[in-house]
């Protein structure tokens, strides 16, 4: 009887002690990084793929190439790291496609503007107006408005169809765009198309000087990324060589790699960091 009485009362303090974690803290945290990387593919313009989907190929790759450099050098360590940059490229590719679109979508914005502004002033609603830029907008937009158009046409509320809108498009200027829409279909107003003509205008500007921008500075940041990659490509001439292989896999050797590893992801984590541009941020999410 006084076992049980014992593990009884073990057990109640087990539970206590337990509930005292907070577990709900850590799954928000979860879910807020699986949201950024969703996030991330949706400004990539890849719907298909989900974030789970994105982690798996990562860890694929990363397997794939420690594997097959571990088969050509017989080197763990050499292995271990190479398998480590392949597990960052699908990210890194992802990243390079969110840039190129957000760049590609900077260019047509204004046009997407001025075919609302003409609609307007040709009498036309305002979700008449933004479901015919599914016909006659940008051709790499016009999949997000012919979905849009779908939705308010089965029923859904304005808002509604403007939120999903949103999400497809995920992009920073069509967050101002769509909020400036929304709060003219709320609170009413008759200089819709002054504001428009404004917003393209500015847009443009906008858009000019960051394409200089992002020209003078291109040059650096490849140069700068060469010099992180050209150690690693020495190394890999290096791991052809039997004596370099067998100084690699002793500790000290491992310690050089790891210290090298590590400088060399401080040094273009930095690099970014001093080199890049004002990010427009996405607003009322």
């Amino acid at each position: 009887m006084t076992t049980v009485i014992g593990a009884g009362l073990g057990a109640g303090l087990f539970m206590i002690w337990w509930s005292c974690w907070v577990e709900p803290r850590k799954s928000q945290q979860t879910t807020r990084r699986t949201r950024r990387v969703d996030d991330l593919l949706l400004r990539a313009g890849i719907e298909a793929v989900s974030a789970g989907g994105l982690i798996a190929t990562s860890l694929g790759i990363g397997g794939v190439v420690f594997l097959t450099v571990l088969v050509l050098t017989g080197s763990p360590p050499i292995a271990a790291c190479f398998g480590l940059f392949g597990s960052l490229l699908p990210v890194g590719v992802v990243r390079w496609r969110a840039r190129r679109r957000a760049a590609s979508l900077r260019e047509l914005w204004p046009d997407v503007v001025d075919h609302l502004r003409s609609a307007i002033r040709a009498g036309l609603s305002l979700p008449e107006a933004i479901s015919q830029l599914g016909e006659k907008g940008p051709q790499e937009l016009r999949h997000a408005f012919t979905a849009f158009s779908d939705d308010y046409r089965a029923g859904a509320r304005f808002d509604d169809a403007l939120g999903r809108l949103k999400v497809r498009l995920a992009d920073p200027v069509a967050d101002r765009i769509i909020e400036a829409l929304r709060m003219t279909r709320d609170v009413g107003g008759s200089d819709l198309g002054r504001l428009l003509g404004t917003l393209a205008e500015f847009l443009r500007d906008s858009a000019r000087t960051r394409s200089e921008l992002e020209a003078r500075q291109s040059w650096t940041i490849n140069a700068a990324r060469l010099a992180v990659a050209a150690p690693w490509i020495v190394l890999m001439l290096l791991a052809t060589r039997p004596e370099a292989v067998r100084a690699y896999n002793t500790a000290t050797g491992a310690g050089v790699l790891i210290g090298g590893l590590v400088v060399s992801v401080v040094c273009y984590r930095v690099m970014l960091r001093i080199g890049a541009l004002p990010q427009d941020e996405r607003v009322l999410r």
